[in-house]
């Protein structure tokens, strides 16, 4: 198998949740990053949106590579068709790995899990540990409250416009995953020429 052209770390829902579109977008997000010769990143699960996801990605031809801790090895069936499935001890050893072979993050529909996750590498980008993109895909309004919360907090001066220029918001598959790719080799160039 060819090196992959990008590669994209996904936070998602180890449930479907309750609207097919939620199922539909993470298939065409798999579909997406497979049939571009990329590879797939994310939390080596095979529920919910997390094995729909890593099937479409495989299934059009990418990599993935799935990163779990033992302690949800069973809980979450971890995926045993990944390309790689890397079983580590711990939650903080899952995301460094996950951060550390990402090109750029997306976040889809998900829970508090997903939630973390998302925050915890834009707030790496805004504190100068990583310059890699991240991006938010806005399914079927579903982040809609969250933004105006985090709205509400940029107009009572605890955020800013330059925070939040640090993520992209998007409820376009055929927008949004380009834009990040785009981003990736930008950062990724910048990072060479510092060397």
């Amino acid at each position: 198998m060819t090196e992959p052209t990008f590669s994209l770390c996904v936070y998602c829902g180890s449930r479907p949740g309750n609207q097919g579109a939620f199922s539909e977008a993470a298939q065409s997000v798999g579909e997406w990053i497979g049939h571009r010769g990329g590879q797939l990143v994310y939390g080596g699960g095979r529920n919910g949106l997390m094995g729909i996801v890593a099937e479409a990605t495989l299934a059009a031809g990418g990599r993935v590579v799935g990163i779990i801790p033992k302690a949800l090895v069973e809980k979450e069936w971890a995926h045993q068709g990944c390309t790689e499935l890397h079983v580590v001890d711990t939650m903080h050893e899952r995301k460094r790995l996950m951060a550390d072979r990402a090109d750029a993050f997306l976040a889809l529909p998900g829970g508090i899990g997903t939630f973390e996750e998302f925050f915890e590498v834009w707030t790496w980008r805004q504190l100068g540990y990583h310059d890699k993109p991240v991006g938010l895909l806005n399914v079927a309004g579903y982040f809609d409250g969250l933004m105006s919360f985090i709205g509400t907090s940029v107009e009572h001066q605890f955020m800013n416009e330059w925070q939040m220029g640090l993520i992209r918001v998007g409820s376009d598959i055929a927008t949004l995953l380009p834009a990040l790719v785009q981003d990736a080799g930008m950062a990724s160039e910048a990072r060479i020429e510092e060397i």
